[in-house]
């Protein structure tokens, strides 16, 4: 346990659980629309068993992260993924009214993780490059922002019930994180990196895109009124 006197011990946990923090607000944002129509009491355990399997799947993640972020292609289908997460969380499918409690607390479950995984992708590179090499370390630090990242999530599910506007931001910034993957992926590394005006076009596009998609799906899925 000599390594917990270790300065360098702590100054590279508290790098890790601050980069965690910043690079998991928009995760955070995604746990919270993810849950937003669940009841109370399953809202909680979508947080909690979410966020905690995001972790997990981070942490594998990160032993592969340098190889996944040079597999070409690799960005445009995780933010064609993310793209329609953002369409899908607008909507709200994930608690849907025909489906049973069980089966949309599942399904919320499923969208945090499958987001968080998509979206950890460069994440988990600031991540690693803090724990150097020191994978007891890495796992400490993730597990310690577990409950962090639970009081950001449930914190802005609040904010939503008083400001609705947020679920369309929070829609938005999915959208704006997709077109920045794309952007970044290998396959076009070159090209892109001399096209500066679209590394915030694109991004803006994304997130426009994914507002207006989301809401012409969403008008379609209202029932028509009844003929008087």
């Amino acid at each position: 346990m000599s390594f917990l006197t270790s300065p360098d011990f702590w100054i590279a946990l508290s790098q890790i659980i601050l980069i965690n923090i910043v690079l998991s607000g928009d995760n955070a944002v995604v746990i919270a629309m993810a849950s937003r129509s669940l009841p109370p009491a399953q809202q909680k355990k979508a947080i909690l068993f979410g966020s905690m399997g995001a972790i997990v799947l981070r942490v594998v993640l990160t032993f592969f992260a340098v190889y996944l972020l040079t597999l070409p292609y690799l960005k445009l289908v995780g933010a064609a993924l993310l793209f329609w997460i953002g369409i899908g969380l607008l909507k709200g499918d994930d608690g849907e009214e025909n489906l049973d409690g069980h089966s949309s607390l599942a399904a919320a479950i499923k969208t945090i993780v499958v987001a968080d995984l998509v979206m950890s992708l460069d994440n988990v590179v600031g991540v690693a490059a803090a724990a150097k090499g020191n994978v007891p370390l890495l796992v400490f630090g993730l597990v310690i922002s577990i409950p962090l990242i639970i009081f950001g999530s449930t914190l802005i599910l609040k904010l939503m019930d008083r400001f609705p506007i947020i679920i369309t931001l929070g829609a938005a910034l999915l959208g704006w994180v997709a077109g920045e993957m794309a952007m970044s992926d290998p396959s076009i590394a070159g090209w892109a990196a001399e096209q500066h005006v679209l590394h915030k076009v694109v991004p803006a596009i994304g997130a426009i895109s994914v507002v207006i998609v989301g809401k012409w799906l969403t008008s379609r899925q209202q029932p028509e009124p009844a003929n008087a």
